[in-house]
Order: C-alpha cells, then structure tokens, then sequence
C-alpha cells in the first residue's frame, strides 16, 4: 500500500475483538475459572472492546457456566465460538452448531477450513462439500438471527497453496451472509509484507469493512502482521490481552491498540479518555493468573518509559517527547526515572521528587547519596527493581527512618527427619532475639522454609507491637547468584516482593554471601517500608 493509501486510511473505524477467554485459555499452565473469566469480560467491556469471544459452549463446563453467568454488557458484543457443522449432518441437526447457537451470545464465529490440505486430511471430504459445510452453517446461524463471523482457519497457508480454494471458502461464507470474513494465521509462520499483499488481494473482492485479521506470534511478528493486515485494508483486528494464547501466544491487544490509535489515526470503540485503562487491564489479566507483568512490555510495563542514564535523564527532564514517543499517561502508565550506577545528579533529584522528599539540588547529602548507591551495586544491589528498598536508603541519608525494632541476632535450624507416619518431612524453625522499643523478646517459629520461618518468627514479636502488620504479605522471592565462579560460597542477592490491603506492592533486596541475611535484609526493609507508610511510630 502506498503511503498516500495510508494516510487516506487514517480516521477509518477498526473492531477490535478479543480472544482471550478463549485462545488465551488454551495457554500452556493458564487455566481460568469462571469468575476469572467474568472479571475479565467485565474488564474488557469497560475498556471500549467491540467483541468479547466467551469460549466454545458444549466444549466444557466452565464455558457453559460462563455464558450462563455473564452479566449484560455495556458496549461489548459476547461471542459464542464453534465449527461448521459436520460431514454427514444438517446444519439444524449438528448438536456442535445447535450448542453454539444456544448459548446466550448475539455474534457466533464459526471456524472453517481454508486450505485444500486440511480439507484433504484433516477433515477427509471432498472439497465440495467443505464449502457446502460452510455455506449450510453460515445460513443457518445467520437465519437464527445471529451476527456470524467466519474465521477461515490456516488461510495464508491455504492461499500460498491453492489460492483459488481458498478464495471459495471464504467467498461461500461471504455469500451465506457472515459479518466478517476473518483472516487466520493460524500456524503464524506468515511474514508482513505477504500479509499485506493477500489481505490487498481479497479486498478486491470482498470489502475490507468485512474482513478481519486473526494472527498468531510464532515468529513475534503478530502485531506487525495484523497492523499490515489493517493498511491493506481489514477493519477488524483480533487478538489477546499481553498476546496471551497457545505456543507463542496471540496478537497483543495492549500494543495493537494504542498503535493503531496513537501512531495510525484508526478510530476504535475506545475513546481517548477510556486508552489510559490499558495498563490496568493488563496488569488484571497477571493477576487473575497470579503471576508478575513483564517489566518491559511495550506501552504499559514498568520498564516502557524507563529512563536510566545520567545525561539522558537530564535531558528527559527538560524535553521528554524527545526520549519518548508518546505522553506514558496517554495508555496509564508513568515515567520512571531510575537510580543506578549509571545515574546522575538529574536521576537522583528526580527520584527524590517522585518519593516526596524535597531536596536543595545543592545539598551535599545528594551527591553522597549517589555515590553510596554506586557502591552498593557494585557490591551487587539493584535498586531499579527494588524502588522501596531504594527509599529507604535515601530517606536515612537525608532525614530520618524511625527504628521499629533492632536485631540482635538470628538462628536458623533444619531438620530432615522421618515423622510418626514414617514419611520423610524436613521442618525448619527460626529463633530469633530483637529489640523492640526498650524491650528484648525472642521468638521461635515454623515455617515451610527457612526464609518462611524467619518471617514468622518476625511477625510473632513484632506484630502485638504494630498489628498492621498482620495484613502484610509476602507475594515473590527471588534469588540471583552474583558470583557463580564461587560456587557455593557466591554472593546471593535476595529480592521480595510484598503487599497489603491497602493495593500497595513493594519490592526490597538484600545481599550477602550468606542466602539467609541476604533474605532477613529484604525482609527487614519490606517490613520497615510497610510501617513507615502507614505513619506508624516506632514503639
């Protein structure tokens, strides 16, 4: 397409249809329950998605329960998934379509085979009636008074093989009366510009307001791929949230869309005041699927608009358009200007602001906290991913962290040992001495490990003290060997991960050749940082 094509382009509507109830279900490890899935349809409709795909009805329980459950929506369209009707049956009798059509969605999308090899193969009937197939189960759906979407499974593959079929298949569901006619790469081996140039190649045909595109990532080309599908002229773009979906996962709906808003001009169901909600609703899906967000995904991770470098940062500062290419606060994240031993004055008085500190840019204290920051990652610290642990050394080097409590010492015992059932058990327990206010206490604890041990008998002597302790929670642990040429007697940094029921997530560290210290540093920050931010005075 020319460039003069693309502009032309530019302010059309595109439908955005999201398949990650579905594709992203088929996720190796993901597996959703049915308030899972509500929440995210939920979140889904808030932010602006045109279609919503439910799941297959008929296929499992939870997709049944599911579309008995969902709520109305407020923009979205709820989709049931499923085939064409078998070889050998009606469309009325199929009991596949008929559970499909049962299922209380306005739009169905039935898959259908676009290449000749599959046809041959896979389904083992006669080309002819593989177009029958399509045509009867179109018609039906649509004379039952549903909006049908035709997905013509492993398209690019059939078009390279046998362009003319392929062109059949999806001619016939064009013809019994589909929406949308969509585009599937299904094996995702296929490269942009061919995208571009077959999609161009069916508008001639068929009006790219019909045509949709469906794009796996097997060669992190899903995103490319469907933004060169909408250049040529498709108006429908299907995909998942954080390009969740099976083997190398699906399209990116989080960077699909401020793309093709942002960059292209393209209009969608999302307004502009509704995009700042991107961010939210990925970081939703992780924690539906209790795990971390990537740190550097594009548009909404923590990393996106992260500035590390000293003359960089001072040049953010002055003109931050220069170094970024949109405003972060257009898809709701936020500039992040980090502290390392690469940073500057610039960084450091940035940091400073963000955490509330006021500062005299002169003050001494500044520079000598940048030096003790470098000293510290050289030692093996890592304060950009530990921004709590990072606000607790600085506001000690330019004011005051009040002293909860004091260690004195801790000791840690494991036990391997066969229990009364005769089962091998290994036990840990943690004693440990502290001083809180003017009184000593010591504390013996069980846990699972060592680390859950110390923790325990942590909160066992301080939390009668500071019981707002009691809603904090430990959500990650992570160990990294500094210096594996040391084999077992490396430095290991520890870094913990904790929240509370205020929504507020921390991140602290600690280093030390000895794994446990290393893990009561972070555990004595992270509980440090939770009191001091929650205005408790030290006892």
């Amino acid at each position: 397409m020319s460039k003069t094509q693309a502009t032309t382009a530019a302010g059309a509507r595109v439908y955005l249809y999201d398949t990650t109830l579905r594709d992203g279900a088929q996720t190796q490890g993901v597996d959703f329950g049915v308030a899972d899935k509500i929440a995210i349809a939920e979140a889904l409709d808030g932010l602006g998605i045109d279609y919503i795909e439910a799941g297959w009805p008929g296929a499992n329980p939870t997709d049944d329960a599911v579309f008995q459950s969902m709520p109305p929506m407020s923009h979205a369209r709820v989709v049931s998934f499923g085939m064409t009707r078998r070889q050998g049956r009606s469309a009325a009798n199929d009991p596949g379509l008929t559970a499909v059509l049962s299922a209380r969605a306005k739009s169905v999308c039935l898959v259908g085979k676009a290449w000749d090899f599959h046809v041959d193969v896979a389904l083992g009937v006669d080309r002819d009636e593989n177009l029958k197939m399509i045509r009867d189960s179109i018609a039906h759906a649509a004379r039952n008074g549903r909006e049908v979407l035709f997905d013509a499974e492993h398209f690019f593959d059939g078009y390279a093989a046998n362009a003319p079929y392929a062109m059949q298949a999806i001619e016939a569901a064009h013809a019994a009366g589909a929406r949308w006619i969509v585009l599937c790469d299904t094996n995702g081996g296929t490269l942009p510009d061919q995208i571009e140039h077959v999609v161009g190649e069916v508008a001639k045909k068929i009006s790219g307001d019909r045509l949709g595109i469906h794009c796996h990532n097997d060669t992190e080309n899903a995103v490319a791929n469907s933004l060169a599908a909408v250049r040529a002229g498709a108006r429908m773009v299907q995909g998942t949230i954080n390009g969740l979906g099976e083997r190398c996962g699906n399209a990116n709906l989080i960077s699909l869309i401020p793309t093709l808003q942002l960059k292209m001009g393209m209009e969608t169901g999302i307004g502009r005041d509704r995009l700042p909600r991107l961010a939210e609703v990925s970081r939703l899906l992780d924690r539906r699927l209790n795990r971390a967000s990537n740190r550097h995904a594009a548009y909404v991770g923590e990393a996106a608009f992260a500035h590390k470098a000293g003359l960089h940062a001072s040049a953010v500062e002055k003109d931050p358009a220069s170094y970024e290419h949109i405003p972060p606060e257009a898809v709701g994240n936020k500039r992040n200007v980090l502290v390392s031993d690469q940073a500057g004055r610039a960084n450091m008085l940035s940091r400073l602001r963000d955490m509330g500190i006021k500062v005299d840019p002169k003050d001494e204290r500044v520079m000598r906290l940048l030096d003790d920051v470098k000293t510290k990652e050289y030692q093996g610290y890592a304060f950009d991913d530990v921004p709590a642990s990072f606000e607790l050394l600085a506001r000690r080097a330019l004011g005051a962290v009040p002293q909860y409590f004091a260690l004195d010492r801790f000791q840690i015992q494991v036990e391997h040992r066969h229990n009364a059932k005769g089962e091998l058990v290994t036990v840990s327990q943690a004693t440990i001495k502290i001083d809180v206010g003017n009184e000593r206490m010591m504390m013996v604890a069980e846990g699972n490990g060592p680390v859950d041990a110390l923790d325990a008998a942590l909160r066992k002597a301080l939390e009668p003290r500071y019981p707002s302790l009691a809603a904090l929670r430990l959500l990650d642990y992570k160990v990294r060997i500094l210096t594996p040429q040391d084999g077992t007697k490396a430095v290991t940094r520890v870094m913990i991960e904790s929240a509370d029921d205020k929504g507020r997530h921390w991140a602290t560290v600690g280093v030390s050749p000895n794994i446990m210290d290393a893990s009561f540093m972070a555990l004595e920050d992270g509980i440090t940082f939770k009191l001091l931010h929650d205005g408790v005075r030290a006892s």
